[in-house]
């Protein structure tokens, strides 16, 4: 058996709003799993190896909910553009650059590496279209050490010239793709890329794919006010957006819809009835002038609430950032709703970036014993402070504020995925 043993300042976030905190404490997993966290050393490890980490902090790894691999040589690009206008110009001439294999695995080696090295361990993530490259992404975030959901895009109308598939083709593609897919760590996720890229032919197999296969889906949802009028035009039968996924069979429990902006309390009800998860991106939210999402409403509400980058509608890939523009957009969205309604606190948004997303992973919230260990080993020993801060105000002022290398070290489903040189 192999026993990873870390000592430090453990906290992770066992609920919402809640934070377990251990100083000097150990973090403890045997072949990959949490035992435990524990104030003293149980007896049966004494003789194993401890690293030890001085007064570092000890977290939870983040999981990245939503995010455009094919997007990251754009970040920052086109922010002053709404989100149809930046599509058009911006997003699919580039993901139109990865039916290049050679230009798709440098960018995605680099993806990878630079998620692990800002502590994202799991993700949820969209590919292009394109199967090869999607496979490719696959292995590259395999070798990094990156776990999770990757999904090939489907859309067979509405992309452009270099950006489309014939209906046929996106099904083929899909098939075979799945059939491609034997990698341990990286899944597939049927991934239709929007309502309006997508025929009602397509979405109606990738229902019937994703029942069969028993696979997760992702997609957008309720975005920007643009996007809801359109989908309203191509589909004059159904009321609502969401109805359009709901109608092909792809509205369930392991759906996962990125945005969710401008969903009404109808929208809200079928989304809370259905399990459907919501995937808040802040980030890209107000950069791409879609919104402030009511988070704190669909949490009140009892809707599955998770976070995500969106890479690159949002300008961030460290969720250390998305974390605190979460917490930014809850309280301009206070102000909104004439301080009716209560921001997200650090704790809670901690919880929206980290383990809020357990159940979708087959795990348990904070370092519960019984999960893969995904952790980040966090200095913060160079930031000056006027007083000895507590564990919680350490915590807190990381999140905001990190220093020049904070990261140590980071584990992934039991192994070490990067170590500070």
């Amino acid at each position: 058996m192999a026993t990873t043993i870390l000592k430090g300042t453990v906290i992770s976030a066992p609920s919402l709003g809640k934070l377990d905190i251990t100083e000097g404490g150990y973090l403890v997993a045997v072949d990959g799993v949490i035992q435990g966290v524990y104030k003293t050393l149980p007896r049966e490890f004494a003789s194993c190896p401890v690293e030890d980490m001085g007064n570092d902090l000890i977290l939870q790894s983040f999981s990245d909910m939503h995010l455009h691999a094919p997007q990251y040589p754009m970040l920052g690009m086109g922010m002053d553009m709404p989100l149809i206008d930046w599509l058009h110009t911006y997003t699919f001439p580039t993901e139109a650059r990865f039916r290049d294999t050679d230009f798709a695995r440098e960018t995605y080696r680099r993806l990878a590496a630079e998620l692990v090295a800002n502590g994202t361990t799991r993700v949820c993530m969209f590919s292009s279209l394109h199967r090869e490259a999607t496979l490719i992404l696959m292995e590259e975030l395999e070798k990094a050490g990156v776990t999770g959901f990757v999904g090939k895009v489907n859309m067979d109308r509405n992309g452009g010239v270099d950006l489309e598939e014939t209906t046929e083709e996106s099904i083929r593609e899909t098939e075979r793709w799945l059939e491609e897919c034997h990698f341990e760590h990286i899944r597939p996720v049927i991934t239709p890329r929007f309502t309006p890229s997508c025929t009602n032919e397509l979405m109606e197999k990738l229902g019937q794919i994703a029942g069969e296969k028993d696979l997760p889906i992702q997609s957008h949802l309720s975005e920007n006010a643009g996007e809801i009028a359109w989908v309203s035009q191509l589909h004059p039968d159904c009321r609502q957006y969401w109805e359009t996924y709901a109608k092909c069979g792809m509205w369930n429990e392991r759906t996962v819809m990125a945005h969710c902006v401008w969903s009404d309390e109808r929208e809200r009800k079928a989304i809370k009835d259905a399990g459907v998860w919501v995937v808040h991106c802040a980030d890209s939210n107000q950069n791409l002038i879609s919104g402030f999402a009511p988070v704190r409403k669909m949490l009140k509400e009892g809707i599955k609430v998770v976070l995500g980058s969106d890479i690159a509608g949002g300008d961030k890939i460290s969720m250390f950032d998305v974390t605190a523009a979460s917490i930014r957009s809850s309280k301009a969205r206070r102000i909104m709703d004439n301080w009716n309604t209560d921001f997200l606190t650090v704790s809670e948004a901690w919880y929206l970036a980290t383990s809020a997303a357990s159940d979708f992973f087959g795990e348990k919230p904070g370092f519960a014993p019984g999960n893969p260990l995904h952790a980040i080993v966090l200095r913060d020993d160079d930031i000056i402070s006027v007083r000895k801060l507590t564990a919680a105000e350490r915590f807190e002022r990381c999140v905001y504020n990190r220093q020049k290398n904070a990261i140590r070290a980071v584990y992934s489903a039991g192994r070490k995925v990067y170590s500070a040189q």
